[in-house]
């Protein structure tokens, strides 16, 4: 499938353009229920896998999710996961669940068992990665080796880097985990992070990025060798999904488009 580029005017027409998009993702997987239920005669409902994003845009997002009226979501039948996460509690200024909290799930009823978190964050980040992979394994509807994420939501580095995996770091070589600790040398830390072929297994995954600070990791994305060591965002390519580019303006400046996507100005 060609990759689907769609440019926004500014940031909050960006934030309001994927909010709506992500409503008609979350309508579309109902009516391929409803379509298959036509077909067998047995409705069979499956959850919407969401995997949430950092960022200021995500946050934004969130917000607007929030506000949407009661039942324009039915989050009874949406799995919240994290695409990475920093090695810190959960109260933390820096914690990307706690960001979530305090713009989404505290606003919207979802139940408790649908959240999930990395588990205790800001202890040993190997264990809870390992914890982490185990859950995602056991809650999640599966497709080959890795669990089949509905929709992905990632930002992009100016470093070119995409959930946590940072250039020049083991994660972006892993090929069999679904989350891994990373270590990141240039901020001395731990992340816990989603890996390439797992997110690379989801039905649409989909870059969120704004600022004209993005021009240049955007490009590389798009025309520069490819160099996953140097440019991790590179790696994202969903094996049986669409991959989308939700921009505003800014971000994509003059950069010259692929040949090969499809690009929507969205006025």
């Amino acid at each position: 499938m060609r990759d689907q580029v769609h440019v926004c005017s500014d940031a909050e027409s960006l934030a309001v353009y994927a909010r709506d998009w992500l409503v008609r993702c979350m309508e579309q997987h109902r009516r391929e229920e409803i379509e298959a239920a036509a077909e067998t005669g047995e409705l069979v409902r499956t959850p919407f896998v969401l995997a949430l994003a950092g960022g200021s845009t995500p946050k934004r997002l969130y917000q607007l999710l929030a506000e949407l009226p009661v039942g324009k979501i039915d989050w009874q039948q949406v799995i919240l996961i994290w695409g990475d996460e920093r090695n810190v509690p959960v109260d933390d200024p820096q914690s990307n669940y706690r960001m979530v909290q305090e713009n989404l799930l505290a606003h919207i009823d979802i139940p408790q068992e649908n959240v999930l978190g990395v588990p205790t964050p800001g202890g040993n980040p190997k264990k809870a990665a390992t914890a982490y992979d185990q859950l995602l394994r056991e809650r999640l509807p599966s497709k080959d080796e890795f669990p089949r994420i509905s929709c992905v939501l990632l930002g992009m580095g100016d470093d070119v880097h995409t959930a946590s995996l940072f250039p020049g770091t083991a994660a972006i070589h892993e090929s069999k985990s679904v989350a891994v600790p990373n270590q990141v040398p240039k901020l001395d830390t731990w992340r816990i992070t989603l890996t390439a072929p797992a997110l690379n297994a989801a039905r649409n995954v989909a870059f969120l990025i704004s600022g004209a600070a993005k021009q240049e990791a955007l490009a590389i994305v798009w025309h520069a060798p490819h160099d996953p060591d140097l440019y991790p965002s590179q790696l994202i390519r969903p094996t049986n999904g669409q991959l989308w580019f939700l921009l505003d303006e800014e971000a994509i400046g003059n950069t010259p488009l692929p040949e090969s996507v499809m690009v929507q100005m969205i006025r």
